[in-house]
């Protein structure tokens, strides 16, 4: 049976809890492989809507063991705080597991990742504020603590003392901040030691006996591969490997154990935060997409910025990650143009160029090259199966398929769980 990897392959947002949800019912294991909780998931069961910022989609799913992999860096207050609104809901949240390797999100870590922001000023990065990149700086560091440390007051005490003799010295000299106190945050972290003990343990043990046993396990990345500290629009990123590679360091499983790698594409696209975006619309266009998408980040609240497919980050995502096949979503957003571009190269000083330049400052200059494909006005969320859809949504699919490299499999139609095309199984 089949090991997955399901990941965004543009700045994320592509839709993938939806993507994850629709698979769940026939998965065995849902893991989570990084990020924390500064993605987010939306996903729609019936006429109840879910925002899941940290919880791995297959959550939603009783016959599905959700688990947060070591790559992953955890807030035990968020973390507690999803799974208590969850049981209010009536969701069942026994079965997760936690990796006792896991990072933690320290109260130290939101304010450094607050202050240097505010310091960098018109530099900043456009980070969610929530700790993430210093916890991964601290585990590259090794100074960061870990879930395991919860639960032996001697070493928590000993890191975390570590940690903040550094920091208080940054916070106090160079953004004239109070010191934090050793005590008070250990006080805090024991404190969650009985309420997420349970859920504990050794995930590679669990993952890797789950596969000898013929299970099916997804791997679940959080943004998107654009977005990724090696491969995506650097610095301009997030901290951890949102990439196909990440789910085997993110997780412990080999590499030789994944079967299929699934990308995650909107029809168009949209970015949270900085950085270079060469079809960014900022016109009634992008304003159109905004608001019938519903383009607001789950995690942060912000607008997404959004602009028309850029065929060329698709295809660099099918290279990086090695894709087997897209789940391309949203398609019902573009329902109402009578024409839709589609960036299929980029034009740089005055040259043409077709895949994602290596070069920071020429993709920064990069202008979008344009192809104009046929719309379309029928409503299309009622469709069930690809031939329901109208002539020229066919052709706009096959056009984005045959520009990305590898095949569109399942198409979203709308928000629900059930308005979903599957083409081909993932399975």
């Amino acid at each position: 049976m089949p090991a997955l990897v399901l990941l965004g392959a543009q700045w994320g947002d592509e839709g993938k809890g939806k993507a994850t949800d629709l698979l769940g019912g026939s998965v065995d294991y849902v893991v989570r492989y990084q990020g924390g909780n500064n993605a987010g998931h939306t996903v729609v069961v019936g006429d109840q809507k879910y925002a899941l910022h940290l919880l791995p989609s297959g959550i939603l799913s009783p016959e599905c063991t959700p688990v947060i992999g070591n790559g992953v860096v955890v807030d035990p207050a968020v973390l507690l705080s999803e799974l208590s609104g969850l049981a209010e809901r009536g969701v069942d949240t026994s079965k997760l597991l936690i990796s006792g390797n896991a990072h933690l999100i320290t109260p130290y870590h939101t304010t450094m990742d607050k202050v240097t922001e505010r310091f960098l000023g018109k530099r900043k990065i456009g980070t969610t504020g929530r700790g993430i990149g210093p916890t991964y700086a601290d585990k590259i560091n090794r100074v960061g603590i870990r879930v395991q440390d919860l639960f032996d007051e001697s070493i928590l005490r000993q890191k975390v003392e570590a940690a903040l003799d550094q920091k208080n010295q940054v916070l106090a000299k160079l953004y004239n901040r109070r010191a934090i106190l050793a005590d008070q945050v250990v006080e805090e972290l024991l404190g969650y030691a009985e309420q997420i003990g349970d859920y504990v343990c050794d995930t590679t043990l669990v993952l890797n006996n789950a596969l000898d046993e013929g299970k099916v396990v997804l791997f679940e990345g959080g943004q998107g591969t654009l977005l990724d500290v090696d491969h995506g629009t650097y610095p301009f990123v997030t901290s951890s490997n949102p990439t196909a590679g990440g789910a085997c360091t993110g997780s412990g499983v080999g590499p030789t154990r994944i079967n299929r790698v699934i990308g995650i594409l909107k029809a168009y696209t949209t970015r949270v935060g900085a950085g270079p975006f060469p079809t960014e619309l900022f016109d009634e266009d992008g304003e159109k997409l905004r608001r019938i998408g519903g383009e607001r980040g789950v995690t942060t609240g912000r607008d997404r910025r959004c602009g028309w497919f850029d065929a060329v980050i698709a295809r660099y995502a099918t290279r990086v990650n090695g894709l087997t096949d897209f789940f391309l979503t949203k398609l019902d957003v573009l329902t109402g143009w009578e024409r839709i571009p589609v960036c299929v190269a980029y034009e740089i000083d005055g040259r043409r160029v077709e895949e994602l330049p290596y070069n920071q400052s020429d993709f920064h200059h990069a202008k979008p090259i344009y192809e104009m494909l046929p719309g379309w006005s029928e409503d299309i969320s009622g469709a069930k199966t690809f031939e329901d859809l109208p002539k020229n949504a066919q052709a706009y699919v096959k056009a984005l398929e045959e520009m990305s490299g590898a095949p569109i499999s399942a198409i979203g139609v709308g928000p629900g769980r059930d308005e979903t095309i599957q083409i081909n199984s993932f399975l």
